[in-house]
């Protein structure tokens, strides 16, 4: 006997030539955090190429007259490194998810810094990520940067 889970799935692919797995972890344990039992899975999937993108898997809200049945499993690409220039915000990325999974939700303080962050128009660079993923990893200073950049493969160019 198998039961439908109907809670959201989250895939993060991530470069294993450009060694984003940490990168990729921290953003699951992030999602997994804050929104535990919403969320069905939140899979690290390796890849190669420079792709980091994050896609969720979700059926839409029921429809009155589906009599029970959900539709089709809806997919939506939330972030991807290429399109939308390097890593994202962990709020932003929690922002992203809420607005599908539970657009009624209060995320408190990352509310409120998206909030100051778009009344103040500053600017954010697609290094945001990178700090925030080199401080999870524990490195610190522009070694551990300049280390990644380094080793990245000619396909991440």
């Amino acid at each position: 006997m198998t039961t439908q889970i109907n809670n959201p799935r989250i895939t993060i692919q991530y470069c294993t030539q450009c060694k984003w797995m940490l990168r990729a972890a921290y953003f699951a344990q992030e999602l997994l955090s804050t929104f535990s039992t919403q969320l069905g899975e939140v899979a690290l999937v390796p890849a190669t190429g420079g792709l980091f993108a994050i896609t969720l898997f979700y059926y839409p809200v029921e429809d009155p007259q589906s009599e029970g049945q959900p539709g089709e499993v809806q997919e939506t690409l939330l972030w991807d490194r290429k399109r939308d220039g390097g890593f994202p915000e962990v709020k932003t990325l929690k922002s992203l998810v809420r607005n599908v999974i539970d657009p009624q939700r209060d995320l408190g303080h990352t509310d409120r810094a998206l909030r100051g962050a778009s009344s103040t128009a500053v600017p954010t660079t697609a290094t945001t990520g990178d700090t925030a993923a080199a401080g999870a990893a524990g490195a610190t200073g522009p070694t551990a940067e300049s280390a990644e950049k380094k080793e990245e493969c000619t396909d991440c160019r």
